[in-house]
């Protein structure tokens, strides 16, 4: 994966061209402004934003999803000390969802097996072919964190007790729908309070379009 998104279309038999044109679209929306954050970083999160206030909740989204870190949100030294580290390496593929079971996974390349062992001795990967599957979570549709004008899914990671205490228990993601097929998400760090939120990054998955 690379660390924004790229512009290559997921072809699948279901897609129309009028559909992957503005899932592609959209997808190179998202990739521009992750690029604009490393020079203009202001303007480039206030863009996001407004996408994501503009997104409705990503209820359909069913199966793997191409997934792309859009950029962090942090501090901007710290931003771009990351997005030069995660260009060269970034682990994380995608998510796969089980809408029905409201539930789901992160697929990682599976060159991340060794360093996941290093952060987490105790936590197994598993095999998902040419990836791996790791950090199970549980989706609903609830108000945002920190919109909570505005409806969102949640991707939680805290009720899944076979996940690792240390940082993934406390991240809550959530994401939107900005057009078929193409989501933009908010990572978000849970305080020890339960109650606040800081925003971490923001990520993009891909799908499939519904034929």
């Amino acid at each position: 994966m690379a660390a924004t998104p790229t512009a290559r279309p997921i072809q699948t038999g279901d897609d129309t061209s009028a559909s992957v044109a503005r899932r592609e679209k959209a997808w190179r929306r998202i990739a521009e402004l992750g690029r604009r954050a490393r020079r203009d970083r202001g303007d480039a999160l206030a863009g996001l934003g407004e996408l994501f206030r503009a997104g409705t909740p990503s209820m359909g989204i069913d199966g793997p999803t191409e997934g792309a870190l859009v950029t962090f949100t942090l501090q901007p030294a710290f931003d771009t000390a990351i997005a030069a580290l995660t260009s060269a390496w970034l682990p994380w593929a995608g998510k796969r969802f089980d809408a029905a079971a409201g539930a789901g996974d992160n697929l990682l390349l599976r060159s991340a097996r060794f360093p996941s062992k290093l952060l987490w001795p105790r936590y197994a990967t598993r095999d998902a072919g040419r990836h791996l599957a790791a950090f199970d979570f549980e989706t609903r549709v609830e108000p945002g964190a920190l919109d909570p004008d505005r409806e969102v899914l949640v991707i939680d990671y805290a009720p899944v007790a076979a996940n690792p205490a240390l940082v993934i228990r406390s991240i809550r993601d959530e994401l939107v729908e900005v057009v078929p097929g193409a989501h933009l998400g908010k990572m978000l760090w849970r305080h020890s309070d339960g109650e606040r939120h800081s925003l971490l990054a923001y990520f993009a998955l891909r799908s499939t379009l519904p034929g």
